[in-house]
């Protein structure tokens, strides 16, 4: 496959999540979208690593799927405090927090 087909296909998904982030408002529809522009970087990290027939992108995606796991379990943790205090995960409603 070609280089430019993998770029397309992470160009697509890496808009699709920033569309997710900036459209939704339900906390684990922000975080799906988060998982989705992570894993378009991954996508070219390793069509690039691949093409230039080195190693240091395929690492490089390795540490991001680690740090995205990371980053689930925060998200999700704090996306369960909100539900259990405000009954919605609604991120809009989360400035009734302050104070």
């Amino acid at each position: 496959m070609l280089l430019n087909q993998f770029l397309i296909l992470s160009a697509f998904l890496f808009c699709t999540g920033v569309y997710g982030v900036l459209a939704r408002r339900n906390g684990v529809l922000v975080l799906m979208s988060v998982e989705l522009m992570l894993n378009a970087v991954n996508i070219n990290l390793v069509a690039f690593s691949a093409y230039g027939r080195d190693v240091a992108g395929q690492v490089f995606a390795l540490f991001i799927i680690t740090i995205a796991a990371a980053e689930v379990g925060v998200g999700l943790a704090i996306v369960l405090l909100i539900f259990r205090n405000m009954n919605s995960p609604d991120l809009d409603r989360i400035d009734q927090l302050k104070g």
